[in-house]
């Protein structure tokens, strides 16, 4: 699949990938961060943004995405940084092709299997589109009666768009998700161990990357290191985006 993606800078090639519900937008400031060194490509995945909708969700269709893109722009390898679902991603392109990852950042996320983490918002935004979504505020309500926090909501509204008959509608597939999701995106990517340098930010105050996932990471990716950032939650890369900019450049510029 051709996905919809943006370009800038020059240099080695950095690939940026968001997380569930977002679009290549989520990963701006780092993006522009890292032009000024470093060719940036950021990319909305399959079902989300302005990239083709399809039923297929699984992570090695996301990753072969990546391998397609990879290709079509003429870049071998890559510096891969993921948020989330995007972290998934890339630890799957990781683990399949190694070849074509030169090191790994992972938002806040483990190589494990999720239970129920999203499936409130995917039954929440599943119903919301069988509704007449006459604006903005009409979908905010329904997101809060639902009991979607303020922060997520805000998130998730970005993903709202007008189509060409005028009416409010989700960029996201939230079809191809709410099918998926058990079975394809919660799951633990599979593959060989990565043996290159690979760097996990764990948000403090999330539990997507918890104690007792750390021995299956070094299992893994033996060549990475966790390191905890203070005082946020799941969202780290929108909540201190000067210190989150600085940790990945740092890190890429070391395993250059």
């Amino acid at each position: 699949m051709q996905l919809n993606y943006s370009e800038q800078g020059g240099g080695n090639p950095v690939f940026l990938i968001h997380g569930l519900f977002g679009s290549l937008s989520n990963l701006g400031n780092l993006a522009r961060a890292l032009a000024s060194n470093y060719r940036v490509i950021s990319v909305d995945l399959r079902n989300h943004g302005d990239s083709p909708h399809d039923s297929k969700m699984g992570l090695l269709s996301m990753a072969e995405d990546m391998v397609e893109l990879m290709d079509a722009l003429s870049i071998d390898e890559a510096y891969f940084v993921g948020h989330s679902l995007g972290g998934k991603v890339a630890m799957q392109l990781a683990m399949t092709c190694p070849d074509r990852v030169t090191s790994l950042v992972v938002a806040d996320m483990a190589p494990v299997r999720y239970e129920d983490n999203n499936i409130n918002i995917i039954n929440t935004l599943y119903n919301l589109t069988k509704v007449y979504i006459k604006d903005r505020k009409t979908a905010d309500s329904f997101l809060s009666e639902h009991g979607i926090e303020l922060s997520v909501r805000a998130f998730l509204l970005k993903n709202l768009r007008r189509n060409t008959a005028g009416n409010f509608e989700f960029k996201i597939n939230i079809n191809a998700i709410k099918a998926s999701y058990e079975s394809q995106i919660s799951v633990a990517p599979l593959g060989d161990v990565f043996n290159a340098p690979c760097l996990f930010l764990k948000a403090e105050h999330s539990n997507y990357i918890e104690p007792h996932h750390i021995p299956i990471i070094n299992t893994l990716f033996p060549q990475s290191s966790v390191q905890t950032v203070k005082a946020v939650g799941h969202w780290l890369h929108a909540e201190k985006p000067e210190l989150f900019n600085q940790l990945v450049l740092q890190f890429i510029s070391e395993n250059s």
